[in-house]
Parts: structure tokens; sequence; C-alpha cells
């Protein structure tokens, strides 16, 4: 019942046609592996580790326009599991902080998401402008922080505008 409701929302928002109706993927119908360049997927995590589904809609933007999506989310997940009050105390944080930023140095471009501020999203666009990699922020935040803006080469109101700004990229 509940995934029932949860597609329902989905459509009413217009991201399950482009996330995660399976006759729609575009993982699908390309081989991800044979794309040349990579994206990092940035977003906030804590605190909305069951709100993850715009990484499924960066995701499918990406492979459609070319870029392997890296989404540490895909291999971190299991982590934000904890149950006890305490568990983010026993996360062994450097050791995923490492792997985060070892794959940013392995992307051509970051794509942050930051609908809400998150220290870890800004720390990861700070790094990726830091290695020279280009930074794309999705930003609905009316008044973003200046180093938002600073460490951003493109600024996009909506996940909807990835997109274009992507495939611009591409030509």
């Amino acid at each position: 019942m509940l995934s029932f409701l949860v597609i329902i929302y989905l459509r009413k928002t217009k991201i399950y046609n482009r996330t995660l109706n399976p006759f729609l993927s575009a993982e699908k119908k390309l081989n991800v592996n044979s794309l040349k360049r990579k994206a990092f997927i940035s977003g906030p995590i804590q605190d909305i580790e069951t709100e993850q589904t715009y990484r499924e809609v960066i995701r499918e933007i990406c492979i459609r326009c070319g870029y392997e999506p890296v989404d540490p989310w895909q291999r971190e997940k299991i982590i934000y599991k904890g149950t006890k009050p305490d568990w983010w105390t026993k996360v062994p944080a450097a050791g995923f902080i490492r792997r985060d930023l070892g794959d940013i140095e392995k992307c051509d471009v970051l794509i942050a998401y930051l609908p809400r501020l998150s220290a870890g999203t800004c720390m990861e666009l700070f790094y990726a402008k830091l290695k020279g990699k280009k930074a794309i922020c999705i930003c609905p935040l009316e008044n973003p922080s200046p180093w938002i803006i600073v460490h951003s080469e493109t600024i996009l109101k909506d996940i909807d505008e990835l997109e274009a700004v992507l495939k611009c990229d591409s030509k």
C-alpha cells in the first residue's frame, strides 16, 4: 500500500515517469559503462535518508546526456539504516569521506542538489572546485550563500533545467 501511495505522489510531482518507471529507464537503454564522462551526484542525506528520489532523477538525466553517474548514496545507503539513537557516532566517517573525495577526483562534473543547506554537499562542492572540476548546483534557495555561488559554474533553480545544461556541455 505504501509503495502505491509513493507512486501516486511521484506521478503528481512528475518524478515517477523519469525515475521509477522501469520501462523508461535510460540505464536500461544505454550501457552505462560505455559512457566516457562521469558526473558525481552530491546532495543532502542526513535527516532525509528516506527522501533520496532526487538522485534517481539526476541519474537518469546524466545517462541521457552521456554521463556515467557516480552516486555515493548507492554504496553508503546501508550506513544510514541506523536504528539506535546514537548510531551516527559509530559511522566510520573518515573512510566514506575519503571514498567520496576520490570519486569526485575521477569525475568530470559535480552536480550538487541543495534544496536546503547541507554541510557535506557544500564541502563536496568546494572540493570539486579546488580540484578544477566543473560544478553545477541545483539550488532553489532564495538567497544562497556566497560560498555556493562562487564555487558553482552554473546555478539552477530547478532540477528540470539540468538536462539542457548537460546537453550544452556535450556539444
